[in-house]
């Protein structure tokens, strides 16, 4: 079975590491200790805990065909008067969207704002990870 660190967990969630303990101690997410006195959260429960994140109706899941949604903050936007470039930080990963320069305003999309970032794709790439 595949068992994750802390740490790992908060990373594959996008979260801190102090998040992902409060998860545990609330018994939100299920940890054992291991040989070594670590916590360690199964692959199944963490997929699982994962799945409830996304069904949080904050993020609009539901209301949408798409379910590829990942919250960050919006680190920089390019413009000229008829589109944008948006650059948005959701976790470790970095994604870009190119919009309409209207659609910007209307969203009030700023550096330093939260952003979620919906992807509907008819081709996805997955690697493995180690």
């Amino acid at each position: 079975m595949t068992t994750y660190r802390i740490g790992d967990a908060a990373e594959l969630l996008g979260v801190s590491v102090d998040t992902v303990r409060r998860w545990v101690d609330a018994g939100k997410l299920a940890a054992a200790r291991d040989g070594n006195g670590h916590r360690m959260i199964a692959g199944v429960d963490l997929a699982a805990f994962a799945r409830t994140l996304a069904d949080d109706p904050d993020e609009g899941v539901g209301r949408s065909s798409a379910r590829n949604r990942m919250r960050g903050i919006v680190t920089a936007v390019t413009r000229d008067t008829v589109m944008a470039q948006v650059d948005i930080q959701a976790g470790p990963f970095r994604i870009v969207s190119l919009m309409s320069s209207e659609a910007v305003d209307e969203l009030g999309l700023t550096v330093g704002t939260t952003a979620t970032a919906v992807v509907k794709s008819t081709n996805v790439v997955v690697e493995r990870g180690n």
